[in-house]
């Protein structure tokens, strides 16, 4: 296969003879310095196995979003490989996020304290680009980029909003508190937009019932034993 792009968690690989796009998750997580964190743009270390069970819960997330009838990209998985299978889509360097709560970067950039609700939610997207830290961006802006067409960057931004009604329900089931998270989206040449790459722990953050807020290896290992 082609590798297409080579992210820190996963790899986007091209199959030449059939076309098909395939998403390989990796062993690897985001953090620093052997702490992980959902959070950071750096990765914090590898876990062995972490990839295939990420497959596994991004499969179970993706079909449940599927079911309440929210587009995603995803068309399959083959998990003793960790290869999902995808539609092949245009997707800009952007991450739709949603908060609940206070956390995280939210706090570092405005100085607020850990924990205050947001109602409604906090609705946020960001540039993916290391280098500049993840800025902030607006719509004018991803325009005048040429990221997208008019209409996608407030369609994103109405997905975020229902991949959260969802999700909260979903973890709230598992005895799990929705604090942020973020999604990435796509769009094909009729400019129907799709939730892409995954849903795992690895892009959200959560409290569980004892107010711990476990990290993204943790999470996935409580997430395994309830799907």
């Amino acid at each position: 296969m082609k590798t297409l792009y080579d992210g820190k968690t996963k790899t986007v690989l091209l199959d030449e003879e059939t076309g098909v796009v395939n998403l390989l998750f990796k062993d690897t997580a985001t953090g620093e310095n052997g702490m992980f964190d959902p959070g950071y743009n750096t990765v914090g270390g590898s876990v062995e196995g972490k990839g295939k069970i990420g497959l596994r819960i991004s499969k179970y997330f993706f079909e449940i979003m599927e079911k309440n009838g929210i587009p995603t990209h995803y068309l399959g998985a083959d998990i003793d490989n960790c290869l999902m299978q995808v539609r092949k889509l245009t997707v800009p360097k952007l991450e739709f996020v949603l908060r609940y709560y206070t956390a995280g970067s939210m706090c570092r950039r405005f100085s607020l304290p850990e924990g205050l609700p947001f109602d409604p939610p906090y609705k946020e997207v960001t540039l993916k680009d290391d280098e500049q830290g993840d800025p902030l961006i607006t719509e004018r802006l991803c325009l005048m980029k040429n990221m997208m067409k008019p209409g996608v960057y407030d369609e994103g931004l109405r997905l975020v909003e229902q991949v959260g009604e969802v999700l909260k329900r979903e973890l709230a089931a598992m005895d799990l508190q929705l604090i942020d998270f973020k999604i990435e989206i796509g769009f094909d040449e009729d400019g129907k937009v799709y939730v892409v790459d995954e849903i795992t722990p690895d892009i959200w953050r959560v409290k569980d019932k004892n107010g711990v807020i476990p990290n993204q290896i943790d999470c996935a290992k409580l997430i395994l034993e309830k799907i």
